[in-house]
């Protein structure tokens, strides 16, 4: 039986399933789940992220949350993590970028979130010269100083869609019909979680929210208000949900999400807003991602890779530049967003 046979028993059983409940089983499923049971990052892949693209987006990483933790007297115990790591390369490029950091590698406990064994795996292999530990949840993170970063995490947490009515909101729900799954709307009922949005909106409008990112968000600001640390939380999106955001990739394609459930990746925008209202500390301005690789010092790091290269390595370190940061590519389209403690100032690169 494949999980569409699944989800369409589910549904003859119990009803219309919302997209969360949907993005759940197709991402997360034990048995059918894309995460849980393949490999999709890379050229091989369904997508590819910025870690992917060039080392220096993880080495500018690693020396942003080095030097916050300069910044606040570099405790010498703290939890170095990474949200949703992929195959480990940004945490590789991290850490290697921070070997120079005196004291860095000898206060870090290290701890990857991740829920996918394959990933896990090759996690491992990427990191085989240090001791790191796999946990699946935020909440398994030690109490004390955290400084971690989530890049491409939040994107991909399960989201649920609704369509403005009059005065109250339609969800969209999965249903079935003939073993084919479809897109539809549920009945116009009050939402309380949306009261605030009825103000901004207007009949036809669509929002999202994802019910899994303010829990997140308020156990990481918890430890980082309390105990110190920083974070950097990097995705596509924007400050305020507005529109259908909700879609699906396969071989670096967009297909129809509802094709081949557990086939493809299925992401949705971030609402940076409302991780910025979930957090227990301070938050910077949302920035966009090539800003903040910029006030980095990429440039002035591409310029010195770029100076041991030629030909075709050249042109794919140039052109990895400009994936990066140009406005155009992932520069203007991904955003940048930085919690930390009060009285501490916040991670280089970004404003408060």
């Amino acid at each position: 039986m494949s999980l569409r046979d699944r989800l369409c028993a589910r549904i003859a059983a119990q009803g219309p399933i919302s997209l969360a409940d949907y993005m759940a089983d197709c991402l997360l499923h034990p048995e059918f789940g894309y995460y849980t049971t393949g490999l999709p990052i890379g050229a091989a892949g369904d997508f590819i992220t910025a870690p992917e693209i060039s080392q220096m987006f993880g080495e500018l990483i690693g020396l942003c949350l080095a030097q916050a933790w300069m910044d606040q007297g570099s405790p010498d115990r703290f939890t170095l993590a990474e949200l949703g790591p992929g195959r480990g390369t940004l945490m590789a490029d991290l850490l290697r970028a921070t070997r120079g950091v005196p004291g860095f590698h000898d206060a870090a406990d290290i701890f990857l979130i991740e829920a996918s064994a394959p990933l896990a795996a090759q996690q491992r292999q990427a990191l085989a010269d240090h001791s790191v530990s796999h946990k699946a949840h935020v909440d398994a993170l030690p109490d004390g100083p955290l400084f971690v970063v989530a890049n491409e995490f939040f994107d991909a947490l399960p989201i649920r869609q609704f369509t403005r009515a009059e005065s109250h909101w339609r969800e969209t729900q999965i249903g079935a019909q003939d073993g084919v799954l479809t897109l539809g709307l549920g009945p116009e009922l009050p939402q309380p979680a949306l009261a605030d949005r009825l103000g901004d909106t207007r009949a036809g409008d669509v929002i999202e929210y994802a019910p899994f990112a303010a829990p997140i968000i308020d156990t990481l600001g918890s430890r980082i208000a309390r105990h110190g640390g920083a974070g950097l939380i990097i995705d596509y999106g924007d400050w305020h949900s507005l529109g259908d955001t909700f879609q699906a990739l396969q071989n670096h394609q967009p297909v129809d999400p509802l094709a081949e459930p557990g086939r493809a990746d299925l992401t949705a925008h971030v609402d940076f807003e409302a991780l910025a209202v979930a957090a227990p500390c301070p938050t910077t301005r949302l920035t966009p991602q090539g800003v903040f690789l910029e006030r980095l010092g990429i440039t002035q790091r591409a310029q010195a890779l770029a100076a041991g290269l030629n030909g075709t390595a050249l042109d794919r370190h140039i052109a990895a530049y400009r994936r990066l940061t140009h406005r155009d590519e992932m520069g203007n389209l991904f955003k940048v967003i930085g919690l930390f403690p009060k009285d501490s100032p916040p991670p280089p690169g970004l404003e408060i």
